[in-house]
């Protein structure tokens, strides 16, 4: 008899027993049949001998034999037949064409018989699973594990079918879904089964392996049916993480904890994104359909589990996610990069924002506070902020910030990785917390300058603020809680920051530092003062590292007591040449009433002395820094205290601008950079003392101005002429004098309103309207709009409206490429100022040879002040002491003349 025909003679005569019958001719009948499954080779009759095993001879195996005498033999050879009926139905799935009837029919019948196996074998779990309440996996080895593999293979042709079958796919598209809903059935069973399993703490090694691999395989399985069935996806990895936890102790060190959390990281994101998707479409369609709107909730509230999930792993297993730190910091800023006020925030509604992040970024932070005392994180934090790629760093900035919100409540331990970098070379390189925050804020200009709110970030009531903002407050709030032991690291931080290239995060740490100021005792305020003022005096005077010690050192100045003032004027005493470096930065107003007098006159004495001795010496152009210090010094008195001037000090003060005016030649103004700081400095303090000027100094003014704009300077002659311009409303001229100011004044603003750059034109129509809302010559007005365009362009500014509304998308986009711009000029500019940041002393003045053009300059601007003179004098009746003073220019010259000869 063949194997086939003693099959069915054995099923035929098995298929009619009764139970007792079963139980009566098992040991004689169960050997048969094992070995009949295992040998025979038509599928249909050895699922029905599988059928026949689980059904008639499982019920009367007692449940300590079950392992032994059922579940080794039998599931290993299901396996294998069930993979191997797979394949065929894979490999003729390739083959379908819709022609191919016959291979159409035996397509289904595979299919149905894969739906068989799967039937089986859940009976069979079932049956298992009354049993008894517990169940110990000794007595089950095998099922477990076979059990799920024939689930993730299922899953995994289910989930490829429609690639699979291609143009066929709506021809088995029935069975198909009978074997996912079997194998899903099989899937709750074996679940339940193994909800019951239990594995002493006593258990073999085998056992122990049995329940990581099939943790590992439901990994799988979670993997396969991602995109299949939402429910079932978060179903899985709810009963993952349960039985993590369950055989904790059993299984911890043999767990993939890396795939486990790369698998929950991969699937927040997914689902993450598919959160944004949907709610970019509602706001973009305008309209909030309950369909689109429920699968928003539906794949909001999946984000959440997952994010929970995520935290209880973590939590429990905190010590071996060594390797998963760098994902867990990446998943976190990849999510927080999404929110505003990231530039690469989506367009969504604030409504579904606020939905997103009640619950979501909730869960988020509670994981960062799990995570801010582990070493290995903190590590990765702090060391991958110089790598992190530009979309990336707002949301380091707000990591870190919550950082700062945590770390009060942390250990002393804790609190030094995160504050003082490495301690030891063999350490991992990282910096400093404070570090890390300034250095991602510098990437962060647009969300710092934009008047945004992330969430969270709201105060009390209906308080707005900026990030910039909120960064200040958290920052100043973190540094209350420093010890003793990391404030010196504070201070050079800030000290750091300040003498960086970035400007604006320069004034963040100002902020940060007038706070610990005013928070501190009045003797650090003082010591601080004195530190940062001995800074200025060896940096040199021109170097923007000055200028921004200058502005801390003038805000610290308003908050020193009295009594440190006297001593800070007594430290570096006004009358002293050298110290008008460091009071050139200050504002008078800061002092007390009875300290401010005496410093103002001994600052307009040495300052003034400073620029006569140069007027009346040889005029070395090498000294003229030391002439801007003066100018400077003498600028911020006029500023501040002017009204302690007397009126001989400010006639007097004129008169040497007026001289200084003569010898400013504009090819050299436009050619030397501290011609040009001296030619702004000069027009600032002219400005001041407008409404004393003679109408022939302002036509020697203005004549300078249109000579430095015809030679194209820079922004910043431009934006000094237009301050000077600002005040030009205030000032009257006499009607002698009219026919020559005014038209001069009318040339100045219609070339200025007319200029090519946006910044100094839209400057202009500030400076312009500025100059008509105050001026009593109106009828010039007219004159100095040259085109119908500039009028639309003032004619706009006046009724502030705009020409064009920008979308919060297109300033977005603005925004991220003036970041990526002022990133690549910030990365040149410090290694360009590198040097700068090296504090010596100035080298020696050199020897100075004057050359011909230097000359020529000279003469030329001595022509041109004589012609002015010969035209006044033929306008009008000189005044009495004109005389006097040609005399002395006549020795002047005679002297001159004599020296060359």
């Amino acid at each position: 008899m063949s194997q086939s025909e003693e099959a069915l003679s054995l099923l035929a005569e098995v298929q009619a027993w009764r139970p007792e019958e079963c139980l009566r001719h098992l040991p004689a009948a169960l050997p048969r049949l094992l070995s009949l499954y295992q040998v025979v080779d038509n599928w249909s009759q050895r699922i029905g001998v599988l059928r026949i095993l689980m059904e008639k001879f499982l019920p009367q195996i007692h449940l300590s034999e079950l392992e032994q005498t059922f579940s080794s033999k039998i599931l290993p050879k299901t396996v294998e037949f069930f993979d191997g009926l797979l394949y065929e139905v894979s490999s003729h799935a390739e083959q379908l064409t819709s022609q191919n009837e016959e291979l159409h029919v035996t397509m289904r019948n595979h299919i149905q018989n894969l739906v068989l196996v799967v039937e089986a074998l859940t009976g069979c779990v079932r049956h298992i699973c009354t049993l008894q309440e517990t169940l110990p996996l000794d007595f089950v080895h095998s099922l477990p594990l076979s059990v799920l593999h024939i689930i993730k293979k299922t899953y995994i042709h289910c989930k490829n079918s429609e690639s699979l079958y291609s143009d066929c796919f709506c021809l088995f598209s029935d069975l198909l879904q009978s074997l996912f809903k079997e194998a899903y059935a099989l899937q709750k069973q074996i679940m339940e089964l193994i909800e019951i399993v239990s594995v002493n703490s006593c258990a073999a090694d085998e056992s122990v392996a049995v329940m990581v691999s099939v943790i590992h395989i439901l990994l799988e399985v979670c993997s396969a049916v991602s995109s299949i069935d939402r429910a079932l996806h978060a179903n899985t990895w709810k009963f993952i993480i349960r039985q993590s936890l369950k055989h904790k102790s059993l299984i911890k060190n043999g767990l993939k904890h890396s795939d486990i959390l790369r698998s929950l990281c991969e699937d927040i994101l997914f689902s993450f994104q598919s959160c944004l998707q949907l709610a970019e479409q509602m706001k973009c369609s305008g309209t909030q359909e309950s369909t689109d709107y429920k699968l928003f909730q539906r794949m909001n509230k999946l984000c959440r589990f997952f994010a929970n999930s995520l935290l209880h792993y973590t939590k429990e297993f905190t010590s071996f996610l060594v390797d998963s730190c760098s994902l867990l910091h990446q998943t976190y800023l990849q999510i927080h990069s999404k929110f505003p006020p990231s530039l690469h925030a989506p367009a969504i509604s604030k409504a579904h924002q606020d939905e997103m992040a009640r619950g979501f970024l909730v869960t988020l932070d509670s994981l960062l506070s799990l995570l801010v005392s582990f070493k290995p994180f903190i590590e990765v934090v702090l060391s991958k902020t110089p790598d992190l790629p530009s979309e990336l760093h707002f949301p380091q900035c707000r990591l870190l910030l919550s950082v700062m919100d945590t770390l009060p409540s942390q250990s002393q331990d804790v609190k030094a990785i995160w504050n003082t970098g490495n301690q030891y070379p063999e350490e991992i390189p990282r910096m400093t917390l404070l570090s890390a925050l300034f250095h991602s804020l510098q990437q962060c200009s647009g969300e710092l300058s934009l008047p945004v709110l992330a969430p969270g970030m709201m105060g009390t009531g209906q308080h707005k603020s900026t990030f910039y903002h909120y960064v200040c407050i958290h920052l100043c709030t973190f540094i209350t809680t420093l010890t003793a032991s990391h404030f010196h690291l504070l201070e050079c931080s800030l000290l750091e920051t300040i003498l960086g290239s970035h400007t604006i995060i320069a004034l963040l740490a100002m902020d940060a530092w007038c706070f610990l100021a005013r928070f501190e005792t009045a003797d650090l305020c003082a010591h601080h003062t004195f530190i940062i003022a001995h800074l200025i005096k060896v940096c040199p005077a021109e170097s923007y590292q000055a200028t921004l010690l200058g502005v801390l050192l003038r805000r610290l100045l308003f908050l020193m007591t009295a009594e440190h003032q006297v001593k800070f004027a007594d430290k570096f005493p006004p009358k002293d040449t050298e110290n008008l470096q460091l009071w050139q930065h200050l504002s008078l107003q800061a002092l007390t009433p009875l300290l401010r007098p005496q410093v103002a006159r001994e600052i307009f004495v040495v300052g003034f002395t400073q620029c006569q001795e140069w007027l009346n010496s040889g005029r070395s152009l090498d000294e003229f820094p030391q002439v801007n210090i003066a100018f400077s010094a003498l600028l911020s008195v006029c500023q501040t205290s002017g009204e302690m001037l007397e009126p001989d000090q400010r006639i007097a003060l004129i008169g040497t601008l007026g001289q200084f005016l003569a010898v400013l030649h504009p090819t050299e103004v436009s050619s030397l950079p501290y011609l040009q700081h001296t030619c702004c400095l000069v027009f600032q303090l002219l400005q001041l003392f407008i409404q004393m000027l003679e109408p022939q100094l302002l036509i020697q003014i203005f004549a300078l101005q249109t000579s430095l704009i015809q030679q194209n300077p820079s922004d910043h002659i431009l934006i000094a002429i237009l301050d000077f311009l600002s005040s030009m409303g205030k000032a009257f001229i006499v009607p002698d004098f009219q026919g020559q100011v005014l038209p001069q004044l009318c040339c100045l603003f219609a070339t200025l309103l007319a200029y090519n750059n946006w910044m100094i034109q839209q400057h202009a129509i500030e400076v312009f309207t500025q100059f008509a809302e105050e001026t009593s010559h109106e009828d010039i007005l007219p004159q100095c709009l040259k085109s119908e365009e500039i009028k639309s362009k003032v004619v706009t500014f006046l009724s502030k409206t705009h020409d064009i509304e920008e979308s919060a998308e297109a300033q977005a986009e603005r925004m991220k490429k003036e970041n990526a711009l002022l990133s690549s000029h910030l990365g040149e500019a410090t290694e360009e100022n590198q040097s700068d940041l090296i504090l010596e002393p100035s080298p020696k003045r050199a020897c100075y040879s004057p050359s011909e053009v230097q000359y020529t300059s000279a003469i030329d601007s001595a022509e041109r002040t004589l012609e002015v003179l010969k035209q006044l004098l033929q306008k009008g009746p000189p005044p009495i002491w004109l005389a006097k003073k040609l005399d002395t220019l006549q020795m002047t010259l005679s002297n001159l003349r004599k020296a060359i000869c």
